[in-house]
């Protein structure tokens, strides 16, 4: 118990840098033990995938707006323009990176045939597709929990057990990602320990936007709120253009729903109830 509260209070004094460093680190392992499950299984249930999907989904916009848009206009609010103007303009910024992205970067949805690749046509297997649709994914969650931590202190009502939450958040839906990353590949005749090492692999991107967004908000206050609302349109993005397509492509659109909803409350009550 000792070691456990040094432990919070170191924490609480190092920069934001390192804790969105190490926030990311905790959202790339449960991404890894996700991928982990290809040890123990050859499938998952498309139900469950379906589920598990909706249910990212649903954290992610949760998290988009509690924890990103809400902290962005409250800040904003102080400024000498109308605050609804930075943080349109972030939303705006964020959706058209991540669309730049999807246009650029070669990748492939998960239950999409080869010939469904997106981006800049190139001879990678499906395998690569499969990984870089996941790691387009990652970076707006990494750039969330890193201008999460960065903001503490800077925005009413920001508190670490707030970054901290979206981390939590982030880091449960990472979890169902990292399964359907490894367990495809396993499926598609990889060996288990490859599946494995290409499903955590994708999250490997978050620590690198942990540290780009609270890096991002240290430079300047004055991008706060551009900040936040980036990496809400960003999240937002993934949301509508992967995982709930993804969701309900199969025969389960009513259980896909129905976690997309339980997502979205159990990201709401993290990010209240520790705020």
């Amino acid at each position: 118990m000792g070691v456990a509260v040094e432990a919070v209070k170191f924490f609480e004094t190092i920069s934001p840098v390192y804790q969105a460093l190490i926030g990311t680190l905790f959202t790339w392992f449960v991404t890894a033990l996700g991928a982990a499950l290809v040890f123990l299984k050859r499938d998952i249930n498309r139900k469950a995938l379906d589920a598990s999907l909706g249910f990212a989904s649903g954290i992610m916009i949760s998290a988009s707006f509690f924890s990103l848009i809400l902290p962005a206009i409250e800040f904003a609010e102080g400024s000498k323009i109308p605050s609804w103007v930075p943080v349109s303009v972030g939303f705006l910024l964020g959706g058209f990176c991540l669309r730049l992205l999807d246009r650029i970067i070669p990748h492939l949805h998960l239950f999409s045939s080869e010939d469904k690749a997106e981006g800049i046509k190139t001879n990678l297997p499906k395998t690569a597709l499969l990984i870089l649709a996941i790691t387009i994914h990652n970076l707006p969650e990494g750039l969330a929990v890193g201008v999460a931590f960065g903001s503490v202190g800077l925005v009413e009502g920001s508190s670490l057990l707030g970054a901290v939450a979206l981390a939590v958040g982030i880091a449960i839906q990472n979890f169902p990602e990292g399964v359907a990353v490894s367990l495809p590949l396993r499926r598609e005749g990889m060996s288990p320990f490859k599946s494995f090492w290409y499903g955590q692999l994708s999250a490997v991107v978050e620590p690198i936007g942990g540290v780009i967004g609270a890096s991002m908000v240290l430079l300047s206050k004055a991008l706060l709120p551009y900040a936040l609302s980036f990496a809400a349109g960003a999240m937002i993005f993934v949301v509508i253009e992967e995982l709930i397509p993804e969701s309900q492509s199969g025969e389960n659109g009513d259980i896909a729903t129905t976690g997309a909803i339980i997502g979205f409350v159990v990201m709401m009550i993290l990010d209240l109830a520790l705020s």
